[in-house]
């Protein structure tokens, strides 16, 4: 079994020379018979090895799923939560132990641990020889139970008989290790703990790391530290409860980990900007005048793992009535009340609980200024006035008007990644493929950017990943997903394709600066790029001539497919809008962006010059081998342009982005010119 995400790189030395320099402690040895049910969620204390004897179950380590049955071993490290579903029952051993690195070279160890630690890292497998594996866990289980000091010698002596094993097998297959989501482990570990005095070092020892390591993590990807966060939890679980009941401070304060009422006060001040009493009284007189119901929030720290995700299926199953169901989010109905509630603490807000933000409102879209009490000084000009008080934007789209953060910090996209990085927005997730594109590696943007850039999987993105980056803007292109994005966050729908056919990318780039009022910077790289458009006119002048045509085919699986002069795609848009190169009376009536036609009819689609794409991909040979190919007049004049291959990861002709367009236009220009 192969795990693709979060893969390690640590070899076979690497990982025998800490097992050969840490201290080994075996916590217990258990040997469980479950019948058919559910596992109650179980947060491993230490590292542990999972044996299953027999029967079949979904095994759960954190929000990997795995299906296993006789045989399996898995291993899981300290905090990582265990859940399992038997289909009729399960039989298995569970091994826990410690690893704590020796004295003999400590800083080489500890530096290996801090790296790419195994004791922490997730995988399962079926080992080959699976019955040495049982002869060692069943007398080590046996040898446990005795009691005796000798007996626990023994364990020792069988545990690393095992592990020898195991590790033996484990690379002869090759197997890929997966390292835990120590961040998403210590969110889980602070919305279950809230309620408890939790410490920084408090919760890296129960992840099995350092406070440092963990600190640095967290910062990274959450763009916070675990104790700031810790504070949101809390407060947000005071808000539902302030708006929910009639508690007393005091009561709501012990609630939610607080000693006592004037401690909630001041960090609801320092999180909301306001104090509770002010922000209930707000919310009230806002309901009072707008006529607007409470509404009925869901506890934004829900208990437990979501059986429902698979990182197989990368997707959400969904109650019976609907209701998406995921981990530290709110449950809406009639309205979005967190947007509300932000608008209504910013307008309240004091100084320390404001974001200002200085993003001007471009053209098209309406600033909207929120009043705040610290207002910017009065000698400041106008426009920085504006700007100090701008804290959401409203934006036109197919679904009406949006209100977006002026300045979002987690933007989140299922398309338009290479749109956002010209335009200098790094987007916390996107859908896989967008992390693969050929572009990227031209485009002059590190690998650290990238790497640090959320896999979110493919259409729909993932919901339970999405909802953890806690996105202030999803952008999503499919309109079927819209309604699940917004249940996460405000989302705004700019579709890809129409139908068939696809807007221009000029008019796409546009559009996307106008959602965060950077059109300024959209217009200096489209005159940019128009410049170098007109050079690549130049350059190719004279090849297409007077009064001869051009069209466009792409082949692939051994179908044939003709693009439209307006709205295809793989580079038509470079071909007939950038180079201006004139198309056939067909691409010109083409309704949709392309037309999927029979090779009998290709003589009545195609022009004086011809532009091939994909002719390297499966089952274009046929075509390109036909006696109706070979007699087309643009084939016998050897006015015929090879360029693209779709393959397994796409080319610069897939997306329409910026650094896609730039490479799109030098390769059609050599194309040309070569011909």
């Amino acid at each position: 079994m192969r795990l693709e995400a979060g893969r390690t790189g640590m070899n076979l030395n690497d990982h025998i020379l800490l097992w050969n320099h840490v201290f080994i402690k075996i916590m217990d040895v258990r040997h469980t018979i479950l019948a058919p049910g559910e596992l109650q969620p179980y947060r491993l204390p230490s590292s542990a090895f999972l044996y299953i004897v027999r029967g079949e179950a979904d095994v759960y380590l954190d929000h990997s799923r795995h299906r296993v049955e006789r045989f399996h071993v898995l291993h899981g490290g300290k905090g990582a939560r265990l859940r399992i579903f038997p289909d009729s029952g399960l039989e298995y051993y569970l091994l826990l132990y410690r690893a704590t690195p020796g004295s003999a070279n400590l800083r080489e160890i500890i530096r290996l641990m801090e790296q790419d630690n195994p004791f922490l890292n997730q995988y399962a497998f079926v080992p080959h020889n699976p019955l040495t594996l049982y002869e060692k866990v069943e007398l080590l289980e046996r040898e446990w139970g005795d009691g005796s000091g000798l007996g626990k010698l023994h364990v020792r002596a069988l545990f690393h008989q095992f592990v020898y094993e195991l590790l033996r097998q484990l690379y002869s297959q090759n197997v890929q290790a997966q390292k835990p989501e120590l961040v998403m482990q210590a969110v889980e570990f602070i919305r279950d703990h809230y309620r408890s005095a939790v410490t920084l070092q408090q919760i890296s020892g129960e992840l099995g790391c350092s406070a440092g390591h963990l600190s640095r993590l967290f910062k990274s990807r959450m763009n916070t530290s675990p104790i700031h966060y810790l504070g949101q939890v809390r407060v947000e679980r005071a808000v539902e409860l302030l708006l929910q009941t009639d508690a007393t401070l005091q009561e709501i304060a012990e609630n939610v980990g607080y000693p006592d009422a004037h401690s909630l006060s001041r960090s609801f001040k320092k999180y909301k900007g306001l104090s509770p009493i002010r922000l209930k009284n707000e919310l009230l007189k806002r309901k009072t005048s707008q006529d607007m119901p409470f509404p009925m929030l869901k506890s934004a720290v829900q208990q437990g793992l979501l059986p429902g995700y698979s990182d197989i299926e990368n997707q959400f199953h969904y109650r019976p009535e609907g209701d998406l169901f995921m981990q530290g989010r709110f449950k809406f109905t009639a309205m979005t009340m967190v947007l509300c509630l932000s608008l209504l603490l910013t307008a309240c807000s004091g100084a320390a609980g404001t974001n200002t933000n200085t993003n001007a409102a471009g053209s098209g879209n309406t600033a909207n200024a929120v009043a705040a009490e610290t207002a910017a000084p009065a000698s400041a000009k106008p426009e920085e006035q504006a700007a100090a008080v701008q804290t959401t934007r409203t934006v036109s789209t197919l679904f009406g008007d949006v209100e977006v953060p002026a300045n979002p910090q987690r933007v989140a996209s299922d398309q338009y990644m290479g749109q956002l990085l010209k335009l200098g927005i790094i987007p916390v997730g996107v859908r896989s493929y967008m992390l693969t594109e050929s572009w990227i590696a031209d485009s002059g943007i590190s690998a650290d950017t990238i790497a640090g850039i959320e896999d979110l999987g493919g259409f729909p993105m993932n919901l339970e990943k999405l909802a953890y980056l806690e996105p202030d803007l999803i952008i999503g292109s499919i309109e079927k997903n819209i309604e699940d994005y917004k249940k996460i966050g405000t989302t705004v729908f700019l579709p890809y394709w129409e139908g068939e056919s696809t807007s221009g990318p000029l008019d796409k780039f546009r559009r996307i600066s106008e959602i965060f009022g950077k059109e300024q910077e959209a217009e200096a790289w489209i005159t940019e790029y128009e410049a170098k458009v007109a050079v690549a006119r130049k350059k190719i002048e004279g090849i297409v001539k007077e009064g001869e045509t051009v069209s466009i085919v792409q082949v692939a699986n051994n179908s044939l497919y003709v693009l439209a002069a307006d709205g295809g795609n793989y580079g038509s848009s470079t071909i007939y809008q950038m180079l201006q190169l004139p198309p056939t009376d067909k691409a010109l009536n083409m309704k949709e962006g392309f037309e999927n036609i029979s090779l009998e009819v290709l003589p009545e689609y195609i022009g004086d010059h011809v532009f091939v794409y994909g002719s390297g991909d499966e089952g274009a040979a046929e075509i390109l081998n036909s006696s109706i190919w070979k007699g087309l007049s643009a084939v016998q004049k050897g006015q015929v342009y090879l360029y693209g291959s779709f393959g397994s990861e796409g080319d610069e002709f897939v997306m329409e982005d910026p650094y896609s367009l730039e490479l799109q236009l030098d390769s059609i220009v050599k194309v040309m010119l070569g011909n």
